[in-house]
C-alpha cells in the first residue's frame, strides 16, 4: 500500500514570486509618497493630465503597492485569484507610474508582470466563487455612492460653473472622477473642482480596494450537511471514541470533515482566515489516521490553506508529526479518575471546606442525562446558561460544543445547582467521552452565589459518575501548565521563573494561571495537549485564526450558542 503523503513547504519558485511581488509593492508605495525628482517631466504630464489626475495617480499607486504586499500571502499559498489580481495590479501600476513619472518604478513593475506570467502554472489553488459576487456588490456600492455624491456636489455648485454644462456633463464628470480623470465641467473656484475630485476619487479607490480585498478572501470549503454525516460520525465515536476526550466536539455544526479513503477515520476542521484548524486527535481507527491526515493536508494544499491542529493528544501529535507538521506543547488537560477521587486528606482540604460550606447554605445539585430531564427543566437550564453567560458570544472551539438542549445530545450530562429557594444558580454540561468518560463542555455559575458553587458542581458530578457508568472525567484545559508547575519546583532555573512571571502578567487579561489553579485543586492527572503547524513563520496567522475561532477576537468565529440564545 502506498504511503500517505506528507505536508511539504510551498515550492521555492512560488515563494520567490511572492517575495518579489511584496518587494515591488513596497517600492511602489514608497515611491508614490516621495516628491517627484523630474520636475520637467511632471510639467509635461501636467499639460496632458489634469493636476487632480496626477494626484489620484500617486494615491492609487500607493494603494496598489499596499495591495501587492497584501497579495504576497495568497501567492505563497498558490492562490489563483491572488495571481490574477497581482497581474492586473502590476499592469495598472506600470500605467500609473508612467503618468506620475519615474522610469525605475516602471521597469520594476514591468519585470514583475513578466515573472508572474512566466510562473503562472504555480498558482492553481481555487477560490470561493461567492467572493466574486461579494466583491462586485461592494465595488458597485462604493462606486454608486461616489457617483451620487459627486453629482450632488456639482449640482450644489451649479451657479458657480465656468460655462453652461448640462446634466449629462455633470454625470460624465462624476463618473470620470471615480477613476481619477477630470471631466468636462469647469468650476469658477478651484476649491470646488478639488472637492469633487477628492470625493469621487476617494470613493473610486475605496470601491476597487474593497472589491479586491473581498475577492481575495480565503475560501472556507464546502460546508458539510449535518444530516448526512452526523450519524456516521456518531457511530465512529461509539466505536473508537475512548481515546480522545475531544472527539464529541467534532459534532459542532461549524466543523467540516475529511475522511480517509476507507471511511474508517476522519479529521474535523474549520477554515478561518485561510487557516484550516483541526482540533483534537483524528477520529476513528488509529491505523487509518495517517490516510485521513493525508486527505486533509491534500485538501489544504489544493485550496491554499495553512494547516494547523489545536489541542491534539500525544497519539495525535505523533501522527501529525509523521505527516510533516511541527509539534509544540500547548498545555495540559486535567483528567479525574473517578475510582481514585476522594475528599479526604490534606491536599483536598480547600475543596472539602468549600463544598461543606455551600451545602450548609442550602445548595444542592442534580446530575442527570439530558434525555432524562423534563422539557420544563431543560428550558430552564437553557435560559440560565444564557443569563449567566459573560459577553454576547459563546467562547470555545476546540473544547466546546456551543449548543445546549439539542435532542441529538441526549447522552450529555447536566449538573443543575439550586439554592435553598430552589432557584437555579449554576450548571455544568459534560459531553460523552467514548463509553466510559465525560468531558466538560459548559460551565456557568452565578457570581453572586457564595464561594464554593463550582466546587460543589464538580464534586457532585464526580460522586454521581459511578451511577452513570462513568470512570473518568476531563475537566478544563490549562494553557502552559507545566511552566507554572516547574517554576514552583525546588531549583527552578531563571528562564522558567522569568517565563512564569510573564504568564502571570498575561493572566491579568486571560485566565491562564487561575484556570490552572482551579483544576489543580481536584488533584487530577495531567495529560499534555499539543499544537501542530507547518513552520514557525505561520504561527502568527495560526494564533490569530485560533483566537478568532475561539471567539477571543471578532470575526466569523464569534457565534451565539445554538439552543441557548
Amino acid at each position: 500500500m502506498e504511503a500517505p503523503a506528507r505536508w511539504s513547504r510551498p515550492p521555492s519558485s512560488r515563494r520567490m514570486v511572492a517575495r518579489l511581488v511584496q518587494f515591488v509593492g513596497t517600492v511602489g508605495a514608497v515611491m508614490s509618497v516621495l516628491p517627484p525628482r523630474h520636475h520637467q517631466r511632471v510639467t509635461l504630464l501636467a499639460d496632458m493630465v489634469p493636476t487632480a489626475g496626477l494626484l489620484t495617480a500617486r494615491i492609487a499607486s500607493a494603494v496598489i503597492g499596499v495591495l501587492l504586499v497584501y497579495l504576497g500571502s495568497g501567492l505563497r499559498r498558490g492562490k489563483h485569484r491572488a495571481w490574477q489580481v497581482a497581474l492586473v495590479l502590476s499592469l495598472i501600476s506600470v500605467v500609473l507610474h508612467l503618468v506620475k513619472g519615474g522610469l525605475v518604478p516602471v521597469l520594476i513593475a514591468g519585470s514583475i508582470v513578466v515573472v508572474l506570467v512566466w510562473q503562472r502554472d504555480e498558482f492553481t489553488a481555487p477560490d470561493d466563487p461567492r467572493n466574486r459576487w461579494r466583491a462586485v456588490r461592494a465595488c458597485a456600492t462604493f462606486l454608486g455612492a461616489g457617483f451620487v455624491l459627486g453629482f450632488a456636489e456639482i449640482a450644489v455648485r451649479g451657479n458657480h460653473l465656468d460655462g453652461h454644462f448640462g446634466v449629462w456633463s455633470w454625470a460624465e464628470h462624476a463618473a470620470l472622477g471615480l477613476i481619477g480623470v477630470t471631466g468636462p465641467v469647469r468650476f469658477v473656484y478651484p476649491l470646488g473642482d478639488l472637492t469633487v475630485s477628492i470625493t469621487t476619487g476617494a470613493f473610486g479607490l475605496l470601491a476597487f480596494a474593497s472589491g479586491g480585498l473581498l475577492l481575495l478572501r480565503p475560501s472556507t470549503g464546502t460546508r458539510r450537511e449535518p444530516a448526512d454525516e452526523d450519524v456516521r460520525l456518531r457511530e465512529m465515536l461509539d466505536r473508537h471514541g475512548d481515546g480522545d476526550s475531544l472527539g464529541y466536539f467534532a459534532l459542532r455544526q461549524d466543523k467540516q470533515l475529511v475522511w480517509a479513503p476507507s471511511g474508517r477515520a476522519a479529521v474535523a476542521y474549520r477554515v478561518v482566515n485561510g487557516v484550516s484548524l483541526a482540533s483534537g486527535d483524528p477520529i476513528g481507527l488509529g491505523s487509518e489516521w495517517p490516510r485521513a491526515i493525508a486527505e486533509w493536508l491534500a485538501e489544504c494544499a489544493a485550496h491554499g490553506w495553512t494547516p494547523a491542529v489545536l489541542a491534539c493528544g500525544t497519539a495525535g501529535g505523533r501522527a501529525y508529526q509523521k505527516a510533516g507538521l511541527d509539534v509544540i506543547e500547548l498545555g495540559d488537560e486535567a483528567i479525574v479518575e473517578v475510582a481514585g477521587f476522594t475528599l479526604e486528606g490534606r491536599p483536598m482540604r480547600g475543596v472539602r471546606q468549600a463544598v461543606a460550606r455551600i451545602r450548609r447554605a442550602g445548595y444542592t445539585c442534580t446530575v442527570l442525562r439530558q434525555r432524562d430531564l423534563s422539557a420544563e427543566t431543560l428550558t430552564e437550564a437553557m435560559a440560565c446558561a444564557t443569563a449567566l453567560r459573560e459577553g454576547k458570544v459563546e467562547r470555545g472551539f476546540s473544547m466546546a460544543l456551543s449548543r445546549l438542549g439539542d435532542p441529538a445530545d441526549g447522552e450529555c450530562v447536566l449538573v443543575l445547582c439550586r439554592d435553598e429557594a430552589g432557584a437555579l444558580r449554576g450548571l455544568l454540561q459534560l459531553v460523552p467521552w467514548g463509553r466510559r468518560g465525560l468531558s466538560l463542555d459548559l460551565m456557568r455559575g452565578d457570581r453572586t452565589a457564595p464561594n464554593g458553587l463550582t466546587e460543589l458542581m464538580v464534586v457532585s458530578v464526580i460522586e454521581a459518575a459511578a451511577g452513570l457508568g462513568v470512570a473518568r472525567i476531563s475537566l478544563n484545559f490549562a494553557v502552559l501548565r507545566s511552566v507554572f508547575a516547574r517554576a514552583e519546583e525546588l531549583g527552578a532555573g531563571p528562564v522558567i521563573r522569568l517565563w512564569s512571571r510573564i504568564l502571570r502578567a498575561a493572566s491579568r487579561l486571560w485566565q491562564i494561571e487561575s484556570l490552572y489553579r482551579a483544576n489543580a485543586k481536584y488533584q487530577p492527572d495531567w495529560q499534555p495537549r499539543f499544537l501542530c503547524f507547518p513552520s514557525a513563520r505561520d504561527l502568527p496567522r495560526i494564533a490569530i485564526a485560533a483566537l478568532t475561532a475561539e471567539s477571543f477576537l471578532p470575526g466569523p468565529g464569534s457565534r451565539r450558542p445554538s439552543g441557548a440564545a
